[in-house]
């Protein structure tokens, strides 16, 4: 019997082998996974801004879909694994795959009113961002408390994806004191999508925060995760989100955290 997933597997063993294996073109996945993709409406996190909700309506695949024929059936079988989605930019999004039993997500390639494929990201100042050739976005309307946590989690720009290990070590090195595995989770879920710790994270701004945090004091640091066009005016830096309950006190937990973690680069 013939395979319909072998063009998919075919186009990623052509991939070549960089950090991760490239996605096909979204021409390929489409004939790949031989149906057509589904509408799916969110709570659009880059527009949700200042207390509104905009719904925005895409097309693409449940992300379980294109995992399975991406990573193997089994990629769901294996706890203590993160799905990494790396995005032209170098932006790095790291998501256990618990998370994806726990909520609906979908890789979308287009927007299902055929409007050009981009949006305004309000918190980071950019204007008209492409979000090809795919966008990783949640069912945020059947989970609400998915839309405390902002744009978290939405990689667009995503041409990668792959299956690794928990970055636990990276974020709990032996030499770092025990009790910060909360905030550990927080750098990785707010920070390490564009900067780095130890050289563990994003691209997008690779500034290492282990050391970064320790010369920055506590004020500076607070308004530079709650108010960072404040700091510096047009910056494409987002704050915190906004839904985020008592985002003082994560800021504080943040700057602790990394002010301990040891600088090893």
């Amino acid at each position: 019997m013939r395979c319909r997933h072998l063009p998919l597997v075919l186009a990623l063993l052509a991939a070549p082998a960089l950090w991760a294996q490239a996605l096909p073109t979204p021409a390929v996945l489409q004939a790949s996974l031989a149906a057509p993709p589904q509408p799916v409406t969110v709570i659009e996190p880059h527009l949700s801004v200042g207390g509104k909700q905009v719904r925005l309506s895409y097309l693409g695949y449940p992300i379980a879909q294109v995992l399975s024929a991406h990573l193997g059936p089994d990629w769901q079988k294996t706890p203590g694994k993160e799905i990494k989605f790396r995005a032209l930019d170098g932006y790095v999004s790291r998501i256990p795959v618990e998370r994806f039993a726990k909520h609906r997500a979908w890789l979308v390639l287009a927007r299902q009113d055929g409007s050009e494929f981009v949006v305004d990201n309000l918190e980071q100042n950019q204007k008209r961002v492409p979000l090809g050739p795919y966008y990783l976005v949640w069912d945020n309307i059947a989970a609400p408390e998915l839309q405390a946590e902002g744009a978290s989690g939405w990689p667009y720009q995503v041409a990668q994806i792959a299956l690794r290990t928990s970055s636990k070590t990276a974020l709990l090195p032996p030499g770092l004191a025990p009790g910060f595995e909360v905030q550990a989770g927080l750098a990785q879920k707010f920070c390490l999508n564009c900067h780095q710790v130890n050289g563990f994270g994003g691209d997008k701004m690779p500034i290492n925060l282990a050391a970064r945090a320790k010369q920055i004091d506590a004020a500076t640091w607070q308004r530079w995760l709650l108010n960072p066009s404040a700091v510096r005016p047009g910056t494409a830096m987002p704050p915190l989100p906004e839904g985020l309950a008592d985002r003082e006190t994560v800021a504080r937990q943040l700057h602790d955290y990394l002010k301990a973690l040891p600088v090893s680069e």
